[in-house]
Order: C-alpha cells, then sequence, then structure tokens
C-alpha cells in the first residue's frame, strides 16, 4: 500500500500525510510539482518529527510516476462513482490524491484503475485532503492486513 501525492498544495495537509503514513509505515509518492518548497516549514511543523520516519519517492511528473507504477492506482475524488468503503483493496494499491485547489487533471482521471469517492451529505463539497487520505488509508489497511504487526 502507497499513498501518492499529485502535486500538492498546501503544505500543511502534504505534512499531515506525511505523519499519518510514517505512523503506518506507508510510503509515499510525491508527484510534483509541489505548489510550495518542500522544505516549507509549514510541512514541517505539520509533520513534526514523523518526517524522519517516512519513506518519501519523488517524481518529476506525472508521466514518470506512471511509467514506475507497480500496483494498482486507485483515485480518491468528489466525482468517484464507488464509494470506497465498497471497494475490494489489494496490498499493492497506490491510493492517489489530488490537489486541493482542484484535485487532478483528465489524463490522471482516465489513467487510473479505481475512482473512488468518500460518502457525504449531498450539500457538501469535499473532506480535507489529508482526513479524506486517513479515512480510506484506514479502511484499505483494515482490509489487507495492513495493521498486522503495527503496536497497538
Amino acid at each position: 500500500m502507497r499513498l501518492a501525492l499529485f502535486e500538492p498544495d498546501i503544505p500543511q495537509n502534504a505534512g499531515t500525510l506525511l505523519r499519518l503514513a510514517s505512523c503506518f509505515d506507508v510510503p509515499v509518492d510525491i508527484i510534483e510539482p509541489c505548489g510550495f518548497i518542500f522544505d516549507d516549514r509549514r510541512l514541517r511543523r505539520a509533520g513534526m518529527d514523523y518526517l524522519d520516519f517516512v519513506r518519501v519517492t519523488r517524481w518529476d511528473s506525472w508521466e514518470k510516476f506512471y511509467a514506475a507504477k507497480t500496483g494498482r492506482l486507485v483515485l480518491l475524488t468528489t466525482h468517484g462513482a464507488q464509494a470506497y468503503h465498497k471497494f475490494i483493496f489489494n496490498q499493492n494499491d497506490v491510493l492517489i490524491l489530488g490537489r486541493e485547489s482542484a484535485g487532478v487533471p483528465d489524463k490522471v482521471h482516465s489513467a487510473v484503475d479505481a475512482r473512488l469517492r468518500i460518502p457525504m451529505r449531498s450539500d457538501a463539497r469535499s473532506i480535507n485532503v489529508a482526513l479524506a487520505g486517513a479515512v480510506v488509508l484506514g479502511e484499505a489497511l483494515r482490509q489487507t492486513g495492513g495493521y498486522d504487526g503495527l503496536t497497538v
């Protein structure tokens, strides 16, 4: 299981997701360009000292990331047709989170293996990207035994 952040543009959310990944021992792919300098103090503040333990791979572009993919690409999107809790996750899935400001472009939508949504009130626009990542990653790890070996 991996998290992939597509051109993240809010350092606090990226830092929070990196901290989450560090705690669950999940590698993270950062698909550039970022909307901030990767060493941003707000990123470090949100990620705290957990950033020292997360395995991060940075990619210059979507094309380079896509060419190197090894598992199914699962996009979390408000435009997803399937609810995440009804999806069957695999251990080698890559959960992709889009930019907070604009999601992902059509080329990403058309390249992924699945597009999942989080059910919510009809008058709600979206959930914060870091929270969405935590919700779906939690379910994916539960389904695939990803919590085995972690301290309870």
